[in-house]
C-alpha cells in the first residue's frame, strides 16, 4: 500500500509501505477515506522531534472498516468510522477514568499513544491507504453511513475535540467571555466550541490576516497582535480583563524578526485574564526542542511569569485532549447541524500530493488553513 513517510527535516514522500493487517484479535483494518495534515505534524516535518525516518505519519483519520479481528464485536466491516488520535486500551486505570490520552498500556512508560507520531508508540499513521486500529471496539467511533458531513466528521479525530478541550480546561461558563490565542486550526475550533457552549464574546488573537478573517466569519472579535499591544487592546475591549483564556499556540510562538519566544502567549494570557480566571493550554509544549531558536528555548526553559499568575489566583489546565470524552457528543452536534467544523478546510488533495500540501501548510501560506488528504482519490 501507499503511505506518506518522514524522510528528514522538511522532507516527506509517498512510498510503498507494508500493508496494514490484523495483528491482534482486537484489531481492525480501516480503508482511509480522509486524513488531515495537523499543525503538530509540522513539528516532525521541521525536524523538531526524534521521529525516525520511514515513519508513516498521520493521526487525524477516518474511513471504512475493511477487516476485523476475531474479538471485535461492536465494530463491523463496512462501518464508517472516525479514529481518535489517542490510541487507548479502554481498560487500564486511566482509560476507565476517561483519560484516554494517557493510556497506560498502549505506550508503556510514556504519556500516551497516537498514530504516526514521534515518541507515541510503534503505531503507523493514517496518511496512507489503510490503517491498523488497535482495540477497535473501543477506539473506533461509528459515524452515519454515506459521505455526508465528510469534512465535518474528519475534524472529530483531533482538532474539534482538542479545541473543545481547551475551553473545558479554561472552565468557561455560558455568558462569560473568552480570549483565544492562535487562529490556527485548533484555535478556530476552540472559538467554534466556545460559541456553541454559550460564550458571551470570543476574542481571537493572531497575526495572520487570512486566519483572523476566518475568526471574524465565525463571529469572533479578531485581534491582530502585529498592529499593536494585544494585552492593552483586550483589556480595553473586555472592560478590565477576560473571564477565560485558551493557549492554542504552544511553544512555537513567534515575536518580531521570527525569533521564537515560547513564553509569550502564556504570559499575555496571565496578564489579560481576570484574577481567579481560568486558562486552558492545548498548544503543544515539549521538554526539548532540537529546532528551537533563542537562548531560553535552546535551554528548554520558559520565562513564565509565575508570580503574576500566583497573585491573580488564576488556574491553568493543560494536556492533550482525551478525545473519547467528547467525540461522540460532537459527532451528534454535527449530525444535527449544530456544529460545522468543516468550515476550516481550505484544500483537499490526493495522497500523492501530500508533500506539496506539507510544504504550503508549513510555510503558513495565505489561505492554507487546513489540508485534507483523500488516499483513494487520484485528483
Amino acid at each position: 500500500m501507499k503511505g506518506l513517510v518522514y524522510q528528514g527535516p522538511f522532507s516527506v514522500s509517498v512510498e510503498d509501505v507494508p500493508d496494514a493487517r490484523i495483528e491482534a484479535p482486537t484489531d481492525a483494518v480501516v480503508r482511509i477515506t480522509t486524513t488531515n495534515i495537523c499543525g503538530s505534524d509540522l513539528h516532525m516535518y521541521e525536524g523538531r522531534t526524534d521521529v525516525e525516518r520511514g515513519k508513516v505519519l498521520g493521526h487525524e483519520n477516518m474511513g471504512i472498516v475493511e477487516a476485523v479481528g476475531d474479538a471485535v464485536g461492536r465494530v463491523q466491516v463496512g462501518d464508517r468510522v472516525s479514529l481518535p488520535f489517542n490510541i487507548a486500551c479502554g481498560t487500564c486505570a486511566n482509560c476507565v477514568k476517561g483519560l484516554t490520552g494517557f493510556c497506560l498500556r498502549a505506550n508503556p512508560g510514556s504519556a500516551g499513544a497516537a498514530y504516526g507520531y514521534a515518541s507515541m508508540g510503534p503505531y503507523d499513521g493514517g496518511q496512507a491507504e489503510y490503517l491498523r486500529v488497535p482495540w477497535a471496539d473501543y477506539n473506533a467511533l461509528v459515524l452515519p453511513a454515506g459521505t455526508e458531513h465528510e469534512n465535518d466528521y474528519t475534524m472529530l479525530s483531533d482538532i474539534f475535540p482538542t479545541g473543545w478541550h481547551g475551553v473545558e480546561l479554561a472552565k468557561m461558563q455560558p455568558g462569560e467571555n473568552i480570549v483565544i490565542y492562535g487562529a490556527g486550526p485548533v484555535g478556530l475550533m476552540a472559538a467554534h466550541a466556545a460559541q456553541i457552549k454559550g460564550a458571551a464574546q470570543v476574542y481571537v488573537v493572531d497575526q495572520q490576516a487570512d486566519r483572523l478573517k476566518l475568526a471574524e466569519q465565525l463571529g469572533a472579535t479578531a485581534i491582530d497582535r502585529s498592529s499593536g499591544d494585544a494585552v492593552e487592546k483586550l483589556t480595553e475591549l473586555t472592560g478590565g480583563g477576560a473571564d477565560r483564556g485558551v493557549d492554542a499556540v504552544g511553544y512555537q510562538a513567534h515575536e518580531i524578526d521570527g525569533v521564537e519566544h515560547p513564553e509569550i502567549v502564556l504570559n499575555e494570557l496571565v496578564q489579560v485574564v481576570k484574577p481567579t480566571g481560568g486558562i486552558g493550554v492545548v498548544g503543544v509544549y515539549v521538554p526539548e526542542d532540537p529546532g528551537a531558536e533563542g537562548e531560553l528555548a535552546k535551554q528548554g526553559k520558559l520565562a513564565f511569569d509565575f508570580g503574576t499568575f500566583f497573585f491573580k489566583g488564576q488556574s491553568m489546565g493543560t494536556g492533550q485532549c482525551n478525545t473519547k470524552q467528547y467525540n461522540a457528543g460532537l459527532r451528534d452536534l454535527i449530525t444535527e447541524g449544530k456544529a460545522t467544523p468543516g468550515f476550516l478546510v481550505s484544500h483537499e488533495m490526493p495522497l500523492s500530493e501530500a508533500p506539496q500540501g506539507y510544504d504550503h501548510f508549513d510555510k503558513r501560506e495565505e489561505g492554507w488553513t487546513k489540508v485534507v488528504l483523500h488516499p483513494g482519490s487520484t485528483a
